[in-house]
């Protein structure tokens, strides 16, 4: 019985070891629908100090940008956003998202990655008038009324975050 025991303790650990791994090696990930909401750990890229002026860098990256924040657990995942000569705009709907709610409870420190260069910011929630002029620049010519996808809220209702160098 002890055998068994040992046998099945090993095997457990090596499929959780496997498991671990495979899931550190491939999240985030982008889904056939759009952007995947399954966390990484390994964000990657190159420490860079930030740039003067986010501005130039809409034009030469398309695609989202990756965004892992400080503390435990490690958490890395894919975010759209525009940048602006102060900083990066990023938004996420308003349905509890743990990205978002960890930024609240814990502060916005983390790291950006846009392209091969990883940037040291800090977020903060964006409210009132602000938010929906923000709103406006993240959503890049679609009306703030309309969804950006089917079943989704209006965009006007999303989370807006901006993220300043530290």
């Amino acid at each position: 019985m002890n055998g068994k025991l040992k046998v099945t303790g090993v095997v457990t650990g090596v499929a959780l070891f496997i498991g671990v791994t495979g899931w550190i090696s491939t999240a985030p990930y982008l889904s056939n629908e759009g952007l995947g909401r399954t966390p990484g750990v390994i964000i990657g890229g190159t420490l860079t100090e930030p740039p003067g002026d986010f501005t130039p860098l809409n034009g030469r990256h398309e695609g989202p940008l990756m965004m892992k924040q400080a503390g435990f657990p490690p958490l890395v995942i894919y975010l759209s956003w525009v940048g602006t000569p102060d900083g990066v705009i990023t938004a996420t709907r308003p349905d509890g998202g743990y990205w978002a709610q960890r930024v609240r409870d814990r502060g916005g420190d983390g790291l950006l990655r846009i392209g091969d260069e990883t940037y040291e910011m800090t977020a903060i929630e964006i409210f009132g008038e602000e938010r929906i002029s923000m709103m406006r620049q993240w959503a890049g010519g679609r009306s703030i009324d309309e969804s950006p996808y089917e079943g989704a809220e209006p965009l006007r209702d999303w989370e807006v975050f901006f993220w300043r160098p530290r």
